[in-house]
């Protein structure tokens, strides 16, 4: 079948590099939550290599079924897990995505907003303050309830997700450098992100509490930037590499062992910056280190202040999948006194964030969600544990949906708090 649509020359021969690796095997099928979902082989990471690969070669349109299956995949690499030919289905994602938007088939005021949004606002620290100030303002005021009466239904989902945001002096700037506690260890860098930075700013000041607890001067750079997962995920990899750019020569110039990273979205990407920048973005790529994995690898001090809590861990799929951290966090909270780690059957799936695929996809999302969701209830824990922004809000919203008692938090939170409570006990 000959060529239709926008041309197929935009796609990046990564794409077709990477499509060899593929054996259509189907081990990765149980492993991608939209072809559980769906039953549709089109929906499953063999089917999109197949899509991917005909349109390289012009035997389709880059239109059509692979527009749509490429915005319907979470990126969630859950099948890069499961392969046993190493396939980065990732890379051939974003590749495919940029494609797609180059060609111009992405279109609509949605496509617009998300690309204005990511270029322009968030990764403008001070516009983004500034919005999130805003946002503040109108939550406090409930004004917000206001407008839900208003606005679309849509806008109501955006409202669910949103969590309360903290008070301007709760979301202050970290200073440069905090001094380690006791002997000391090591010095590293800490990078604090978009959406961490503003509405999870307690996680990143909990990060670096634990770090100095640990024997580690910790350096904040003022002038570190957006990581570009957001932006890569959205088809835009040019500005990706540009965010990476910056970033690399910024905690190059730091001076430290590791640069230590609390939500695993912006680790993963950190990391490929290896691939994104070859010959200039390996040093930075190598020095990135989730906090549980940086913790547990150099000796955690343990805690002696008891946490008593049922607590089940999920794995954000950008930690397990994309950096494959599985044990670290587990071995993290079992080292605090007190806590129970409570299994449950939807731990290494998906939980239907992915970026901003809950505003993009909200349906699949929800329906994601829910199975997530059923899976907690059948163990009702009094803490879900997890390690990435967009985790916290989509499981925060599913906790508040069910009416279930359970706390979602970071991990690090829970340590901190062990270690703020032994300081408590020792008055």
């Amino acid at each position: 079948m000959g060529q239709t649509g926008p041309s197929n020359a935009v796609l990046d021969k990564a794409v077709y590099t990477g499509s060899l690796d593929c054996v259509h095997c189907g081990l990765c099928l149980s492993a991608c939550p939209t072809y559980r979902a769906t039953g549709r082989e089109a929906s499953s990471p063999r089917g999109r290599i197949y899509l991917m690969r005909g349109a390289v070669e012009g035997r389709i349109g880059l239109g059509g079924l692979l527009a749509e299956e490429a915005a319907l995949c979470l990126g969630c690499r859950a099948c890069e897990t499961a392969c046993p030919s190493g396939v980065r289905f990732g890379a051939m994602l974003e590749h495919t995505r940029t494609g797609l938007v180059a060609a111009g088939l992405r279109r609509g005021w949605a496509a617009r907003l998300e690309r204005w949004l990511l270029r322009v606002l968030v990764p403008r620290p001070r516009r983004l303050r500034l919005l999130v100030h805003l946002l503040g303002i109108v939550q406090w005021s409930r004004l917000d309830r206001l407008a839900l009466l208003l606005l679309p239904r849509s806008f109501s989902d955006l409202h669910a997700l949103l969590p309360e945001i903290p008070a301007p002096a709760r979301r202050g700037s970290l200073s440069f450098l905090h001094a380690a506690e006791g002997e000391r260890r090591g010095r590293v860098a800490l990078f604090t992100g978009c959406v961490t930075r503003e509405l999870f700013a307690s996680v990143n000041q909990a990060t670096v509490r634990v770090l100095t607890r640990n024997g580690f001067d910790v350096v904040v750079p003022g002038d570190q930037g957006c990581c570009g997962a957001l932006q890569a995920h959205a088809g835009d990899l040019d500005f990706a590499r540009t965010l990476a750019r910056h970033n690399a020569r910024v905690f190059d110039a730091a001076g430290v062992d590791a640069v230590v990273v609390n939500s695993a979205g912006c680790g993963a990407a950190m990391r490929d910056a290896a691939g994104w920048l070859p010959g200039e973005g390996e040093r930075y790529a190598s020095s990135v280190r989730d906090v549980c994995e940086f913790l547990g690898a150099v000796g955690l001090r343990s805690p002696s202040g008891p946490i008593d809590a049922r607590v089940c861990y999920d794995d954000p799929c950008h930690l397990l999948h994309g950096q494959g951290v599985a044990a670290a966090p587990r071995d993290l909270l079992r080292s605090i006194p007190g806590i129970e780690l409570v299994s449950h059957a939807m731990a290494t799936s998906c939980c239907g964030a992915a970026g901003t695929y809950n505003l993009s996809q909200p349906a699949m999302s929800a329906r994601i969600l829910a199975s997530k969701m059923d899976a907690f209830a059948a163990v009702d824990p009094d803490v879900i544990a997890t390690g990435n922004p967009g985790c916290l809000m989509q499981l925060r919203r599913g906790v508040r949906a069910r009416g279930m008692r359970a706390r979602v938090a970071h991990p690090v939170e829970l340590l901190d708090e062990a270690y703020r409570q032994n300081d408590v006990r020792e008055r």
